[in-house]
């Protein structure tokens, strides 16, 4: 059904459409006046235009409506959800919304694409305790599931390509994964990915430093959005392993969200509340430039990338020391770069102990 001529052709086209189109975008976001002006909670030190999300949405649409022969079923909930997403992203970047209405406008999406598209996370088979059905919590794992990856890709959007970019390496791991190891039977889904990191592609060159143009949440939600959708069309009925795997994959975005709730809440702060300590910010105050940053996140999900293609290929008790090896990792990373600030770093103070007991043993 699906020649790769034909699909290479077609992520060829989308990359076009997209560096054609976002030209316009831009025009059009600073006749609107969706502008991201300089601030303190911003790194950008002039105005830039946003709302580039739309470029890759229009390119993304067009090139699997007209170009790539999927069925329509299948693309429908996903366009309708992410029209939902767009609308929400389009009003936040022209208007400013809270967090509540764009957690809303992200829970619409997801409800449309569970209930119109059957895009759902129904079981999950456990290793010696076999199938764990969700049966009416079902919507409620797969809307969880839909929420946290959104956010996540949506909190790193704080650098010209940052988002972009690592959306792109993680989105090339899952397509990569799913057309060689996971979802043999419906290979629409991978080839839908490889479209979407075309029409990535395609907005990148506008997007890297110095930026000309930035996602706005009107991108990084539509991103994240897509994302989670993607992931979870390989997670109907999941093992643990092929639970992971996204997780792994998208270990950059995950991580940052979850150590800044962990920082919040040892602050004693509203987990909602906005600061300059995520991962970016960290490497930044250490010496790293912008683009020094941005590349060395790049690498850092490049290497999860790559840690998330030795899943499929591994005995179960490889990919359990897999776990444990990439959790110590993560951990001394995050605790090196002070992700949760110098006093909470449980992990080096114990290496640090450790070391000076070794030292007087000596």
């Amino acid at each position: 059904m699906y020649n790769m001529f034909h699909v290479i052709l077609a992520c060829i086209a989308a990359a076009l459409i997209s560096v054609l189109t976002t030209p316009l975008v831009k025009k059009m976001s600073l006749a609107i006046g969706a502008v991201d002006h300089p601030n303190e909670r911003r790194v950008n030190t002039r105005a830039v235009p946003t709302m580039g999300g739309i470029a890759i949405f229009i390119s993304f649409f067009l090139t699997i409506f007209f170009l790539v022969p999927i069925p329509n079923q299948e693309i429908w909930p996903i366009f309708l959800g992410s029209c939902v997403i767009l609308i929400t992203g389009i009003i936040d970047d022209l208007k400013g919304l809270s967090p509540k209405l764009k957690m809303l406008g992200i829970s619409v999406a997801a409800s449309i694409v569970y209930f119109m598209g059957n895009i759902q996370l129904n079981m999950m088979t456990l290793p010696l305790f076999g199938e764990l059905h969700f049966g009416s919590l079902s919507f409620f794992v797969t809307l969880f599931w839909i929420l946290a990856i959104t956010n996540a890709v949506n909190l790193i959007d704080g650098l010209d390509g940052l988002a972009s970019g690592v959306s792109m390496i993680a989105l090339t791991t899952m397509g990569i994964i799913g057309y060689f190891f996971l979802t043999v039977s419906n290979m629409a889904v991978p080839i839908m990915i490889f479209v979407f990191v075309a029409s990535i592609a395609g907005f990148l060159p506008y997007n890297f430093n110095p930026a000309h143009i930035f996602l706005g949440d009107t991108g990084a939600l539509f991103l994240g959005f897509i994302i989670s959708v993607m992931s979870l069309q390989g997670l109907k009925n999941a093992t643990l392993i092929t639970l992971i795997i996204p997780i792994v994959v998208l270990g950059i975005p995950i991580t940052d969200t979850i150590y800044a709730m962990i920082r919040r809440v040892l602050n004693k702060q509203s987990i909602a509340t906005a600061d300059k300590l995520h991962i970016h910010h960290r490497l930044m105050s250490l010496g790293f430039t912008h683009k020094q940053t941005v590349f060395a996140i790049y690498c850092l999900a490049a290497i999860f990338s790559l840690i998330a293609l030795l899943y499929p290929v591994s005995t179960l008790w490889g990919s359990v020391f897999l776990t444990i090896g990439l959790g110590f990792g993560l951990e001394l990373f995050v605790e090196l770069i002070g992700l949760t600030g110098k006093s909470n770093q449980p992990l080096l103070k114990q290496i640090r102990k450790f070391a000076r007991s070794w030292n007087r043993k000596d």
